[in-house]
């Protein structure tokens, strides 16, 4: 019991704590948040991809298991919900919001930060992977079960290409193949990587103020039940998968640490926006969204306690 307090203290709690000052901020003053998560997306996400793994050596090997875990634990997940809506007998509008919610996690906002209190830097550098490819799953996979086969597969793949993230990655590919120093002050582009380097530091605070934000738009659900059934549905089979996952790829130290715990996470709030799009019961998914998050404390803690 101690080590279960001590380990919520010193991960969980000081992200509530700073995500906490977002929630007031967001209900005394209603910010524009949706600005606020724009300058995320598209200046601080991709240059914490972009140092994190120029600062942290990747094997290829590794690289490829994370990936394969990313896309293996979306998949699995997303048919663990259509079982359990095909138990309940939803209806496909239902069906398809109890799916994304239940595929794509807060890997970014809630869990770049808690693995880098959990096990530090190097497994941020792994979490990252995850967060990456599971967005890009959210442009692609998400959009076609979210659409209900209305979206083609062209026009969900033209939606990887938003991505900032993804180039924040192909670039740190890039300068690892030519071999590029990204400490030599020497270099010509120096200045632009430490550039990077400044804004990459802000993006985990950031990232936590913003979940705080998006918290304090929470609406009161109609379907309670259903909400935290749902929410349950997350919290329980996620880490399951990302255990059995970790194993059948051979994951092992940190890469299993950061790979188990993201696939851990509560339900991701970009699957706001996929519910909003495309009529899946907006208020139904983001009330998922906020009890997963809550809740998450009761999984997450022994979790942590379990991989270290």
């Amino acid at each position: 019991m101690t080590l279960l307090l001590s380990i919520f203290l010193n991960n969980i709690a000081p992200i509530f704590l700073a995500a906490g000052a977002g929630f007031a901020i967001g209900r005394a003053l209603r910010p524009d948040i949706r600005s606020v998560s724009r300058i995320t997306f598209y200046i601080f996400s991709p240059c914490l991809v972009f140092t994190a793994l120029t600062e942290n050596q990747l094997s290829g090997d590794e690289f490829g298991r994370m990936v394969v875990f990313t896309v293996g634990a979306v998949l699995v997940s997303g048919a663990a919900a259509f079982v359990v809506g095909r138990a309940l007998r939803l209806d496909r509008p239902t069906m398809a919001a109890l799916l994304v919610v239940n595929m794509f996690v807060n890997g970014g906002n809630y869990g770049l930060p808690l693995n880098r209190f959990a096990f530090g830097d190097p497994a941020v550098a792994r979490a990252i992977i995850y967060y990456v490819f599971s967005t890009l799953m959210v442009y692609t996979v998400g959009v076609v079960v979210a659409s209900r086969g209305r979206s083609s597969l062209r026009q969900s793949l033209m939606g990887v290409a938003t991505v900032p993230a993804l180039y924040g990655l192909l670039l740190a590919g890039a300068l690892r193949l030519a071999n590029v120093d990204v400490t030599d002050s020497s270099t010509l582009i120096f200045p632009l990587l430490r550039a990077i380097k400044l804004l990459s530091g802000a993006a985990l605070p950031v990232m936590i103020v913003v979940l705080g934000l998006q918290l304090a738009e929470a609406q009161r659900p109609e379907n309670l039940r259903l909400v935290t059934a749902a929410s349950a549905l997350r919290l329980i089979t996620g880490p399951i998968i990302g255990i059995g996952m970790a194993a059948a790829l051979g994951l092992s130290g940190v890469a299993r640490q950061a790979a188990v715990l993201e696939s851990a996470m509560p339900t991701a709030v970009i699957t706001t926006i996929l519910a909003i799009e495309y009529g899946l019961d907006p208020v139904f998914v983001t009330s998922v969204v906020v009890v997963s998050t809550l809740l998450s404390p009761l999984t997450l803690t022994p979790l942590i306690a379990y991989l270290q």
